[in-house]
């Protein structure tokens, strides 16, 4: 029978009895959840409960970010599938027993309260044992493991023995049914060996995580291997900064324009417009000579007047 996240699990359990309930005991919530991620009772959302023996999976582009009941936190990165195994509580705090099997993906680990020994992470190639740890690992199709260390410690231990990771960024990588290498520095080989260049989204940056769990993380040099990669690959790329350098020139050529511009001596030549309307006023001797040509020719008439007389 079909049993609706949340509230709904009241009624599941009344159906189903005390066993279904005991089943479905909540041991953490989500805290993000980006594109698609479900559970044993469909999608996920942002604070859903997540309960004893489900299991979580993500789409292609999925990320799931858990919180567990002592403080433990969880990443479930794209692609992925893990199943909360053990929960056993402690007290309200604390757990006497966390075990989640990781069938494939990519995560992310930050321990919580509980004791080291409560901690427990297994996969297809072996088991993780947690010592106050931060780390990511990693489950291929084939079940091929990869684990690195962010902080604390964390042994790593399958058929052929076990492996002590002490060192931040170290990582081991083991295949089902054979022993782990030896732990070295994760690198872009790392994930060669591994065949799938995005084994490890979160040191890479190919997936983005918020709070304490993406404080965790530092890169590991995984980002910058790419860019060194794209530029081995790519020499002719030095030229462009060669070009840079004469832009750096152009702010010299802008300086002489600003000493040019003697504004003054270009407004003053136009002043020569003032002489265009004083020859006009030579119009005014016109008249003049009209007021002085009335005068004579009176002059003669009254000349001409007294002549007569």
């Amino acid at each position: 029978m079909f049993c609706l996240r949340g509230a709904a699990l009241g009624l599941c359990a009344v159906v189903l009895g005390p066993m279904s309930l005991f089943a479905a005991e909540p041991v953490g919530k989500a805290v993000e959840i980006r594109t698609a991620v479900n559970g044993a009772r469909g999608a996920i959302a942002v604070r859903d409960p997540v309960y004893k023996n489900e299991r979580i999976s993500t789409s292609k582009s999925g990320l799931g970010q858990f919180v567990f009941e002592d403080g433990t936190k969880l990443a479930v990165g794209w692609g992925s599938s893990v199943v909360i195994d053990k929960f056993v509580y402690d007290d309200k705090k604390s757990v006497k027993k966390l075990t989640i099997m990781a069938a494939k993906g990519t995560f992310r680990w930050i321990s919580g309260k509980s004791g080291h020994s409560a901690y427990e992470i297994v996969t297809p190639a072996g088991t993780i044992g947690v010592r106050g740890t931060a780390f990511d690992f990693f489950v291929g199709p084939d079940g091929t493991t990869a684990v690195v260390l962010l902080s604390g410690a964390a042994d790593f231990c399958g058929p052929g023995g076990c492996r002590q990771l002490t060192q931040r960024c170290d990582c081991v990588v083991a295949k089902p049914g054979r022993r782990a290498t030896e732990p070295k520095r994760v690198s872009r080989t790392t994930l060669k060996s591994l065949g799938n260049a995005q084994a490890l989204p979160f040191l890479s940056g190919g997936q983005r995580l918020s709070g304490a769990l993406g404080w965790a993380g530092g890169g590991c040099g995984l980002r910058a291997a790419k860019f060194d990669d794209t530029d081995r690959s790519n020499p002719v790329r030095s030229a462009p900064a060669v070009q840079e350098k004469p832009r750096e020139e152009k702010p010299r050529e802008e300086k002489p324009p600003r000493e040019e511009k003697p504004g003054d001596p270009g407004p003053r030549p136009e002043k020569p417009s003032d002489p265009g309307p004083r020859p006009e006023t030579p119009r005014d001797p016109g008249p003049r000579n009209g007021d002085g040509g009335d005068k004579p020719s009176r002059d003669k008439g009254t000349q001409q007047r007294e002549s007569h007389d």
